[in-house]
């Protein structure tokens, strides 16, 4: 069919991340994409990239291609559907991303007082425009969503963001599963050609059954804050927002096959995969004239001394030698220096915020050593490797315990040394799972 191979990927699902919109999560559309015969799928939540780890977990379980991105919303109300071709495009998207979370937050100060509803939606919201986005748009290739009813002002638009966006920029045509596709899909055409935005097919996806259609209901009347009786339009016309395999899809779309085609194009042209990334820790501020591995062994043999005032025992020598060498083996240094930066200003203060280190971070004598933990390791007989080994591919996890009612205090501090955009709290979901003994 006009030089379709019967390949198909869909571009831009959504999933549950994309809260209260999707309604599966990644894992249940990367196993219905690989039953139904799709050669690759390309997840797109709105504003955020949260979602990608699980979706990856789950491409890889089930073997099929991964095209990892993001929805951005902008300030308009229009919005755009992006995929990084490569590692630096996945780093600009990034950027992107934290800047429209910042600037939503912007209007947002936890120091002024209770937190209002306000307060809550900013911090939800991403503030973003097509220009920050054209601006680290480089290595992004671009889908522009067709609205249920393509006009002149639709048009407009998607003309000018292709002269801003040249080469990387495509008309996302989804079906609206109604007796009129087929002369949508040819008006859609036409405005592709005349903008020169190439038309891709999508069915714009929200869940991966059609059973899932119910749930999604729900979601987007907490969404509303409305009932199932009361929703009206705002909900989905129909059951279709699901994943259809190839030849579906090709039924929808016949006459306008170089459309899937496209499909295909694009997932092949994004090789970026999240295996790709690396744990990278950021330089730590160190005197003039260190490295950061030197800094850290003074302050470790400094503190050594002081605990050990009539001179560290051979054996302590030996082991702190060691995981010296394991640290610079492994570049952690700067890791180590920024613990220890919190905790000798939160001990220094003229009146001394109470702080301990915990668990594993007793194994380093390293860290009895800077004053992270009072626990001395040679005593308990424990082993490093519980704490730092050559083969984990991830730093150690030293966990700090600040008295509660001075963490802001500590916090604060943190903003003030690494800037505020640079430092940032990272919240934790809990899964309760059945007991694994």
């Amino acid at each position: 069919m006009n030089g379709w191979d019967g390949q198909y990927a869909e571009l831009g699902a959504m999933t549950n991340f994309s809260f209260l919109e999707g309604a599966s999560h990644p894992g249940e559309l990367m196993i219905q994409a690989k039953a139904l015969g799709l050669a690759a799928i390309g997840v797109a939540d709105r504003n955020t990239l949260a979602g990608m780890v699980r979706a990856l977990m789950g491409a890889e379980d089930v073997d099929i291609p991964l095209v990892v991105g993001s929805r951005l919303g902008f300030t308009d109300g229009s919005e755009l559907i992006v995929f990084p071709r490569d590692r630096a495009a996945w780093g600009r998207l990034c950027r992107l991303l934290s800047l429209g979370k910042s600037e939503a937050f912007s209007v947002f100060s936890p120091l002024r007082g209770e937190e209002t509803e306000a307060d809550r939606i900013a911090k939800a919201e991403t503030r973003l425009t097509f220009e920050q986005a054209v601006g680290l748009g480089e290595g992004l290739i671009a889908l522009a969503p067709a609205p249920e009813q393509p006009d002149a002002a639709f048009e407009a638009r998607l003309a000018a963001w292709r002269k801003a966006w040249p080469d990387d920029l495509y008309l996302a045509a989804a079906p609206l599963w109604r007796g009129s596709d087929r002369a949508r899909l040819n008006r859609l055409a036409a405005m592709a050609r005349r903008t020169g935005a190439p038309m891709i097919a999508t069915n714009a996806v929200l869940y991966h059954h059609p059973e899932r259609r119910r749930l999604q209901d729900v979601l987007t009347c907490i969404r509303e804050g409305t009932t199932i009786d009361k929703a009206g339009r705002r909900l989905q016309a129909n059951a279709e927002r699901h994943l259809k395999p190839p030849a579906q899809m090709a039924r929808a779309f016949r006459g306008h096959e170089a459309a899937l085609a496209r499909t295909m194009e694009v997932a092949r042209a994004c090789t970026f995969s999240l295996r790709e990334l690396s744990y990278q820790y950021p330089d730590e501020p160190v005197p003039s004239g260190y490295s950061a591995q030197g800094w850290l062994a003074r302050l470790t043999l400094k503190g050594a001394l002081e605990r050990w005032p009539k001179g560290t025992p051979k054996p302590i020598r030996a082991i702190i030698l060691k995981e010296l060498r394991l640290v610079r083996e492994l570049n952690y240094a700067p890791y180590f220096l920024t613990v220890h930066d919190i905790v000798a200003w939160a001990r220094a203060r003229p009146d001394p915020i109470l702080c301990q280190g915990r668990g594993s971070a007793a194994n380093s004598v390293i860290c009895f050593c800077l004053g992270v933990t009072n626990v001395d390791p040679t005593r308990q007989e424990v082993l490093i490797e519980r704490f730092i080994s050559s083969n984990r591919s991830e730093p150690p996890d030293i966990d700090v315990d600040f008295e509660h009612e001075r963490r802001e205090q500590v916090m604060q501090y943190v903003y003030d040394r690494y800037g505020r955009d640079r430092a940032g709290i990272v919240a934790t979901i809990i899964h309760y799972r059945p007991r694994s003994a």
